[in-house]
């Protein structure tokens, strides 16, 4: 199996994701904090769906 680097795009997006469910477990953000773990969930899948997925 190849892993390749995701795009910019895709990267930041899972970045983006992470923090925001991070940050809401700490703080009290309206619809993240209710949701944080799975914005968390998503930001790491995305990340790993861009290894694995050529182009992604």
């Amino acid at each position: 199996m190849n892993l390749t680097p995701p795009k910019v795009i895709t990267f930041w997006i899972a970045v983006i994701l992470g923090v925001l469910g991070f940050l809401g477990t700490f703080m009290s953000i309206p619809l993240v904090s209710a949701y944080a773990f799975w914005f968390l969930f998503i930001g790491f899948v995305l990340l790993v769906l861009g290894l694995l997925v050529k182009g992604l």
